[in-house]
C-alpha cells in the first residue's frame, strides 16, 4: 500500500464531464451533480484504510454541504479484477451502511480519474460554481485520528466559503491515502 500526498490544487483547472454507473444502477454525469454553489468531487474507494478512518465524518460534511447547494458526488477509482473489495457490489453495501446520501460511482474505466489527475483515496476536488477547482486538499485536520475538541473541518469550512464567495484562497493541506490501484 503506498501513501500518497495530493498536490497543490492546479490554476485554472475546470471539472471534466464524466457519465459513470453508480451504485443505484442509473448513470450520472458531473452536470446532474452539480450544485447551484459548488460542487464536490470525491474519489475514494471502500477499503483503504485512510478512506475507513474519515468515510463518518466526511459523509456528515456532505450532508452540511448540500444542505448549502453543494452537489457531491464520490467515484471508485481502482482496478476492482485486482481488488474485489472495491467492487460494484461492495461499493453498493459500503454505501449503505455509511448512509451515502449522494452518488457513488465506479470509473471502470479509469479514464475519469485519469482526467482529473487523480493521485489516491480519498482525494477531494472542490469546485465553484463555474466548474473552476478551488479546493484540494483533506477532510479535516484530525486525519485517521479520532477527532478531538479542537478538530478543523477543512473541508467544510473551504466549501461554504466557497458556496458564498466562488473562491478559496486559503493555504490547504493535502489529502493522503492509498495510491489509486492503476490497472495494467
Amino acid at each position: 500500500m503506498a501513501l500518497l500526498k495530493t498536490p497543490q490544487k492546479e490554476q485554472n483547472f475546470k471539472a471534466p464531464a464524466f457519465n459513470l454507473k453508480g451504485v443505484d444502477g442509473k448513470n450520472h454525469s458531473f452536470e446532474d451533480i452539480k450544485g447551484e454553489n459548488g460542487t464536490l468531487v470525491l474519489f475514494i474507494c471502500n477499503h483503504c484504510p485512510y478512506v475507513v478512518a474519515v468515510i463518518d465524518r466526511l459523509v456528515e460534511d456532505c450532508r452540511i454541504l448540500q444542505g448549502n447547494g453543494i452537489g457531491v458526488v464520490a467515484i471508485m477509482p481502482n482496478d476492482t479484477n485486482a481488488y474485489p473489495a472495491d467492487s460494484l457490489d461492495n461499493m453498493k453495501v459500503f454505501a449503505s451502511e455509511r448512509g451515502f446520501d449522494f452518488p457513488y460511482l465506479i470509473d471502470e474505466t479509469q479514464e475519469t480519474a485519469r482526467a482529473y489527475d487523480a493521485v489516491c483515496t480519498p482525494d477531494i476536488y472542490g469546485f465553484n460554481a463555474d466548474g473552476e477547482l478551488q479546493y484540494r486538499g483533506r477532510v479535516d485536520s484530525a486525519g485517521m485520528d479520532a477527532p478531538g475538541p479542537d478538530i478543523k473541518h477543512e473541508l467544510r469550512d473551504a466549501m461554504l466559503t466557497i458556496a458564498q464567495t466562488g473562491t478559496y484562497p486559503a493555504e490547504q493541506v493535502p489529502s493522503m491515502g492509498c495510491s489509486i490501484k492503476w490497472k495494467g
